[in-house]
């Protein structure tokens, strides 16, 4: 019971209530998955502690020059998060991918993001649909398995509200190569003229052998083809830039080469990662266990039902790779360089503060 004229007992109320395991609330379950971020916590405002809030130490370039001018810029809003659109009046864009709808476990669309819920000014709104599975993307691009047809036709029903379409399937089989360039070309007729067609591809150098994502066919089809320059660096990977300049160039200048210019948009990263030089969390073989007790000095071992426990501290080297305003200008004058005219970030949100004071929209004659 909560009792505003006992502060105490408010007090232990709230101590115990976080000891208490998650397992006592459900009857023995397991935990569920967890998101690993935006986690929001049950607490009243009274019950957090609010701390001194902290002063960069830091210092960042300052950016220098003119406004970049493009003829259309593009951002991914998140479902979920449309107040970092709608809030903020001051965000220069001409379309807007809501990310988005997914196939879902039995090849249907599923989370469809409500058209409503984002309030546009001019921008034109495109629905984004995923499919991040493999076995998912075999199953509804192969007719053999008669749900692409209904799956086609549920897009083009939830395509009503927006103004078009954007494909964005990152792991296509290579068996099923020429049954997902049916599936884009069969969405462009379907959709019809009024609607615009957007395709996401990987970052290329060159055509690859049976290049699942080949530019040059995609763009007969797409609008616009919407190149993802960016994760040259990834989680798994060894610590480096999200999307270095020259890599970036190299990439612009295959796509150059394959996709007419009207259609092309060269996508940018606003987000940066970090890398450790340990991995701590992990499933271990007994000799593992016996190995890190080892090299980590640990004397106490402690039993909970019967279970041996342990805990140390240990330094962990953290190196990360992120973009500032500077970093962002200079990728995108280097593709303004190139003449290149249509520019996409990866996403509204995280974008570093006054990003969009230099960003200029060309104004059509």
């Amino acid at each position: 019971m909560r009792n505003t004229n006992h502060l105490l007992h408010k007090s232990l109320f709230t101590i115990l209530l976080f000891l208490i395991p998650y397992n006592a609330f459900s009857n023995g379950k397991p935990d569920p998955i967890t998101p690993d971020e935006d986690v929001e916590y049950a607490l009243a405002a009274e019950d957090i502690i609010e701390e001194e809030p902290l002063t960069p130490k830091y210092t960042l370039k300052t950016p220098e020059g003119e406004p970049v001018v493009v003829k259309e810029c593009w951002s991914y809003v998140m479902a979920g998060r449309e107040n970092e659109y709608n809030e903020h009046p001051e965000i220069k864009l001409s379309d807007i991918c809501y990310f988005g709808a997914e196939i879902g476990i039995y090849g249907s669309l599923v989370n469809v993001p409500n058209r409503s819920k984002l309030k546009t000014q001019n921008e034109r709104c495109h629905m984004v649909i995923t499919c991040d599975s493999r076995s998912l993307s075999h199953f509804i691009l192969d007719p053999e398995f008669n749900l692409r047809n209904k799956l086609l036709k549920d897009i083009v029903k939830a395509a009503a509200p927006y103004d078009g379409v954007q494909i964005d399937f990152e792991l296509v089989p290579a068996r099923d190569r020429k049954n997902y360039i049916k599936f884009l070309a069969d969405l462009r007729y379907m959709l019809g003229k009024k609607k615009w067609f957007t395709v996401c591809v990987p970052a290329r150098f060159k055509l690859l052998s049976e290049d699942i994502y080949p530019y040059q066919e995609i763009s007969q089809y797409a609008d616009r083809v919407f190149v993802m320059a960016y994760d040259e660096h990834w989680s798994s990977s060894k610590p480096g830039a999200i999307a270095n300049i020259e890599w970036s160039k190299k990439v612009a200048e295959y796509a150059k080469s394959a996709i007419p210019e009207r259609k092309l948009i060269m996508g940018m990263p606003f987000y940066g990662r970090t890398w450790s030089n340990k991995t701590t969390a992990g499933a271990w073989y007994f000799s593992g266990i016996d190995r890190i007790l080892t090299e980590n000095r640990v004397e106490n071992i402690e039993y909970e039902d019967d279970i041996p426990k342990f805990t140390y501290t240990t330094e962990v080297q953290i190196t990360g790779y992120f973009n500032d305003i500077s970093s962002v200008l200079a990728l995108a004058r280097a593709y303004q360089e190139m003449d290149i005219k249509k520019i996409g970030f990866w996403r509204l949100g995280m974008e570093p503060p006054d990003f969009w004071n230099w960003i200029e929209i060309q104004k059509k004659d």
